[in-house]
């Protein structure tokens, strides 16, 4: 599968800002997050691209954020479904052009479903849906899955912060890793939206065709949202933890889906939120 090229990678907007530091006045300059649209079109064969959805995101992983969406929102139900992933290629050579991922699938589908069901915004995905009743994507229960130590649980914040980039330059980027049941870090993705953090790490095992997550542990960073545990549990993994709170749906999202919920996850302290057996105390 396709990756874009390295230059296309744009995480860091630089802006000449001014800096107050007790009372002295400095301009100089600074590195920004960089957020832009991205529109994800859908296609099939014989037939044009349809526009599925636009989020605000940080570029980079286009192709993994494109992929882990359809997947983990139900449009996709098999990986190997798609044959390709490219950027739009009915557009000028401008900056638009790599803000616009054309995915190709293997099979037709009905544009006006997606039309009605699928629209989101980096702030918040649930309410960004065109009906409630279409929030929730369905999936079978999480299978069994590893039994974690609790300090190896404790120990994936710092190993999730350590390995974030783009956030040491700018400090405003949210991340998501998947993890060996040992701690060791697998993949991690960064992004200015929560759940599109989340959709790339997963995107990046789509295109991969390494699904289920099943013996993987997601760590993100802030909270967690209904969103994060559906997606986690459409990609197979069993363990979801966070360094802050989760949402009351998400807590009977996750029982409901098999999924392990860790909150709170730092200062050598953390909470289980939803199937505690999977957690060696």
């Amino acid at each position: 599968m396709p990756i874009e090229p390295d230059q296309l990678r744009r995480p860091l907007t630089r802006r000449r800002i001014l800096a107050v530091r007790e009372g002295a006045q400095t301009w100089r300059p600074d590195d920004l997050a960089t957020e832009e649209p991205m529109e994800i079109r859908l296609e099939g064969p014989g037939g044009p691209p349809v526009p599925v959805a636009v989020t605000m995101r940080t570029p980079g992983s286009d192709f993994e954020l494109a992929a882990g969406f359809l997947f983990t929102e139900g449009v996709v139900e098999d990986p190997a479904e798609i044959r390709r992933v490219s950027y739009c290629e009915d557009l000028p050579a401008d900056e638009q052009r790599y803000n616009v991922v054309t995915v190709l699938l293997s099979r037709g589908f009905d544009p006006e479903v997606l039309r009605r069901s699928t629209f989101v915004s980096s702030s918040c995905g649930v309410c960004g849906k065109a009906a409630l009743e279409q929030v929730e994507v369905r999936c079978a229960p999480v299978p069994a899955g590893p039994v974690v130590k609790a300090e190896v649980v404790l120990g994936l914040p710092s190993a999730l912060r350590a390995a974030q980039r783009v956030f040491d330059r700018t400090g405003g980027l949210h991340a998501a890793g998947l993890f060996a049941p040992d701690g060791t870090l697998l993949a991690l993705r960064e992004d200015v939206g929560r759940h599109n953090a989340v959709d790339k790490v997963i995107g990046q095992a789509v295109l991969a065709g390494d699904l289920p997550l099943a013996e993987r542990i997601l760590q993100v960073s802030g909270r967690l949202s209904f969103e994060i545990v559906q997606k986690a549990a459409r990609a197979g993994v069993p363990i979801v933890a966070a360094v802050s709170a989760p949402s009351s749906l998400a807590v009977e999202a996750a029982e409901r889906l098999g999924v392990t919920l860790v909150g709170f996850v730092r200062d050598g302290r953390l909470n289980v939120y939803a199937h505690p057996e999977r957690i060696a105390l």
